[in-house]
């Protein structure tokens, strides 16, 4: 599909930026910074009266980019905070809030073009699937987004839905990654479902965020985290974002995908999901736990004793940035060529 003039030279700049420097960037990759003038009064009332955390707390873009630079992450991935959207009844309305959210993200990103991967986000359930479709379609052919989102489990609707399908044909057709929230946060999202839309175009990639985390209970999430384990290696087209996932099932997924080989293993990236995580915890704790996976020959997992070498440096740096750069630029590719066709 044919981006606009506009987008085209935003996408061909991004390219070549992100081509030029993907072999040694750290892309934190989910990040939801919102608009703080779209905040209502009575957020931004609750902000300046309370420091303490909560959930769904908002930052806006300047925020992002202070922890980006306190936890040492070049590039960030960011997409809009659902929390700080906030639906009614009315569909049309909807759409001009979440086209509002996605303008804001496109603007953050055009201002920072070396620092941002700029992401969008559409809800066929609180648009209504045309809103929706235009909203995604807005989203890669006006902003030059490389990858379109959902959230089931934010409004509640089955990740099988059949306008949820649709959703996820027309974003392929457009070039883009479709992305989905995976967790076991709610039963809209069970891993076998998102299996499912892997299914629909399986030469293209689509994205789990979260691999199976996003929120659940420890125990009660356990099957969703082995779930999404098993189908991401039953789908080589199905890219996983590590964020809001319990510490230990983390390491037990780099283990699992290392150990698979490379096609397994370059389908693994990094996310804070900052405001509900924080870049330099979730960042500085990888880093610990893949230095401490370099050191095999101690490990309690015996195909790490087996093969105490697989954590290197070059495994690191795949993880950390290189695999989720090389996903983006393959989707600027795509919409580049689309729109040249």
């Amino acid at each position: 599909m044919p981006l606009s003039r506009g987008a085209r030279t935003l996408v061909e700049r991004r390219l070549a930026h992100l081509a030029a420097v993907q072999q040694s960037v750290t892309i934190d990759a989910d990040t939801h910074p919102s608009d703080p003038d779209a905040y209502s009064p009575e957020l931004a009332e609750r902000l300046a009266r309370d420091p303490n955390y909560w959930q769904g707390r908002p930052i806006g873009g300047e925020e992002l980019l202070r922890d980006l630079d306190q936890a040492g992450i070049d590039m960030a991935l960011a997409w809009q905070n659902p929390a700080v959207t906030v639906y009614g009844a009315d569909e049309n309305e909807n759409f001009e809030r979440l086209l509002a959210a996605n303008r804001y993200i496109a603007r953050f990103a055009e201002a920072n073009p070396t620092r941002i991967i700029p992401g969008g986000w559409t809800d066929p359930k609180a648009l209504g699937l045309r809103n929706a479709l235009t909203l995604a379609r807005i989203c890669v052919e006006d902003f030059g987004f490389p990858i379109v989102k959902m959230n089931p489990a934010q409004n509640a609707y089955p990740i099988t839905d059949p306008m949820v399908g649709e959703t996820v044909d027309a974003i392929v057709a457009l070039g883009a990654i479709p992305t989905f929230h995976l967790g076991g946060d709610s039963p809209y999202t069970p891993p076998d479902g998102f299996a499912a839309m892997a299914a629909r175009n399986p030469a293209h990639p689509i994205i789990g965020v979260h691999m199976g985390g996003g929120g659940s209970h420890f125990v009660a999430g356990d099957e969703t985290y082995l779930g999404a384990r098993r189908i991401g290696l039953e789908h080589e087209n199905i890219f996983y974002v590590l964020s809001a996932k319990r510490d230990t099932h983390i390491e037990s997924a780099l283990v699992t995908y290392r150990s698979a080989g490379p096609s397994a293993w370059r389908r693994l990236a990094i996310g804070s999901d900052a405001p509900y995580g924080r870049p330099s915890w979730n960042f500085g704790g990888m880093r610990g736990l893949l230095a401490a996976l370099s050191d095999g020959a101690h490990s309690n997992d015996p195909r790490l004793r087996a093969d105490p070498g697989m954590f290197d440096e070059d495994a690191a740096r795949d993880v950390l940035g290189r695999n989720f750069a090389a996903l983006v630029v393959a989707a600027y590719e795509r919409l580049l060529a689309g729109s040249s066709a």
